[in-house]
């Protein structure tokens, strides 16, 4: 048994995406993105109060890069991840914890565009800092991505999953309009059904209620 513990619009996604990609069977809970994370029920699942949890056979993984490279070995068949002794394991490591810092930039950003909702709470300065870093981390996806169709030269993996994702909400406060090679990249991962089956379903209450979140 499979169950993932999910918020739209968060990291978790990453997970979902990858359970579509893997073509296994999993049950999905969706929690609401508040103060219910906290209960004492969710932080025996994850001591963070965070999401994802992840409850398989009778264990529960948490942290999203873990859960990840978890998932790859224990569904090594899909050829998803690339495991020790394997060419790219040194490149597939590094791109699929890149996303992790690019999902630093976004919780700043997210933080001041939309948790602080008093004005004099947020700092503009934070905000135009915080969009550059995230426009650089774009640079070096455009810089990765020349010539090649995916991270790795060997193809799909879970590494563009989990960048994946963490594009999919870059793009909220960092336009890709200046990196080309990065938006034919970005095209391709839209058109994946599994992204498509992890996205937010029509009618879902999401996090962000704008396109694009300008900094000030």
């Amino acid at each position: 048994m499979i169950r993932l513990h999910h918020c739209h619009e968060t990291r978790s996604m990453r997970v979902l995406w990858l359970l579509h990609e893997l073509g296994v069977e999993f049950e999905l809970v969706v929690h609401p993105f508040d103060k219910t994370l906290r209960s004492e029920d969710y932080l025996a699942l994850n001591p963070a109060g965070r999401v994802p949890a992840l409850e398989i056979e009778g264990e529960v993984w948490w942290e999203s890069g873990a859960i990840i490279e978890l998932l790859c070995e224990r569904f090594a068949e899909a050829g998803l991840g690339r495991g020790p002794g394997q060419a790219e394991r040194a490149d597939w490591l590094i791109w699929l914890h890149f996303a992790e810092t690019i999902s630093q930039h976004l919780a700043a950003l997210t933080q001041q565009h939309i948790m602080l909702y008093d004005d004099d709470m947020r700092s503009p300065v934070v905000m135009k800092l915080e969009a550059a870093r995230l426009g650089k981390c774009f640079e070096a996806l455009e810089a990765r991505l020349q010539g090649r169709a995916y991270l790795l030269d060997s193809g799909f993996s879970a590494a563009d999953v989990a960048v994946g994702q963490a594009v999919y909400m870059g793009r909220r406060f960092a336009r890709l309009d200046a990196f080309p090679a990065l938006s034919a990249w970005w095209a391709r991962m839209e058109e994946r059904p599994a992204f498509q089956a992890s996205s937010p379903p029509e009618g879902a209450d999401l996090l962000y209620k704008q396109e694009f979140y300008a900094p000030w």
